[in-house]
């Protein structure tokens, strides 16, 4: 039997601090590795190529995903892997992946009722994190044929810790993929990739190591509520005193009330109220941000 080939891709834009331990953990997995750079000033790129990667060097683009893009096209895999540099691969998933990628489809579908049955509270928690994702995007893949994508589910790390609760897991991301079958729409901030073919889950996690310190989750914070502060400009919402309320105390208000309470935020302490208040607050910076650029 002819093993498949992995590719492992990534977009990056000065992370030298992060690529280094996330080339680490696919060290092992990769067939190929493709880094595609928006001109890093920093050590990005030397550090890559230190790990074998095939570094191409591209200009910064405001929509990422175009990038992302780039890196896949790039790749010559039978399946990819699309990671971003502040993410790693656990053992566990690198395990799980070496295994679907070699599967058929029938024994893709019985791999999927076994973990069904030995996993039901996770398969239960995953299912519903879908029909949401379905409901919020309007389609996602098909219904029946081949298995052409997997999500992952990713435990995010804040302050240095993983948060369990605010509705932050599993925080399904689709990054295994088989080559052709699917790409990003390259149309907003966080987007889903669009899927010709079925797509299921991975058991395993994926970490997500990008607010190590307060500091920089705020640089993050920054730069999302930039790009929300542009989408409110496309979406044409008006910029007077009612919205401004709107978006200064009910909006942010039913999110952190929902984060907190109904996602159970407060069981990861004062991370979990941290967690909840700021993701609410994005929402009133945004919005004046985007107030000062209609004034303009």
């Amino acid at each position: 039997m002819v093993k498949n080939k992995l590719s492992v891709v990534l977009a990056t834009r000065n992370e030298e601090k992060n690529i280094g331990s996330c080339l680490e953990s696919v060290r092992q997995l990769a067939d190929e590795i493709i880094v595609v750079d928006e001109v890093s000033t920093d050590k990005t790129r030397e550090i890559a190529q230190k790990y074998g990667a095939k570094v191409f060097t591209v200009k910064h683009n405001e929509i990422f995903h175009k990038t992302k893009q780039i890196a896949l096209d790039k790749a010559t895999g039978d399946w990819i892997l699309q990671l971003d540099a502040d993410e790693k691969v656990t053992r566990e998933l690198a395990g799980e992946i070496k295994k679907v990628i070699e599967l058929s489809g029938s024994q893709v579908t019985k791999y999927q009722n076994t973990q069904k049955s030995k996993l039901s509270k996770l398969y239960k928690l995953f299912s519903k994190h879908q029909k949401l994702i379905v409901k919020r995007e309007g389609k996602l893949g098909t219904k029946n044929g081949e298995v052409v994508a997997y999500f992952i589910p990713r435990l995010n790390y804040f302050l240095g810790t993983p948060l369990k609760y605010a509705g932050t897991y599993p925080d399904g991301v689709i990054r295994l993929i088989k080559r052709g079958k699917a790409r990003f729409p390259c149309k907003s901030v966080h987007e889903l990739m669009e899927v010709d073919g079925k797509v299921t889950w991975l058991y395993n996690n994926l970490e997500h190591h990008d607010s190590p310190t307060f500091y920089r989750y705020l640089q993050r914070a920054n730069r999302y509520t930039d790009l929300i502060a542009k989408e409110l400009k496309k979406s044409d919402i008006p910029a007077n005193l009612l919205f401004l309320i709107h978006y200064s105390f009910s909006k942010p208000a039913f999110v952190f009330l929902n984060l907190y309470f109904r996602h159970k935020g407060f069981l990861d302490g004062m991370r979990g109220f941290v967690w909840s208040l700021f993701s609410a607050l994005r929402l009133p910076i945004a919005y004046f941000k985007y107030w000062q650029l209609e004034k303009k």
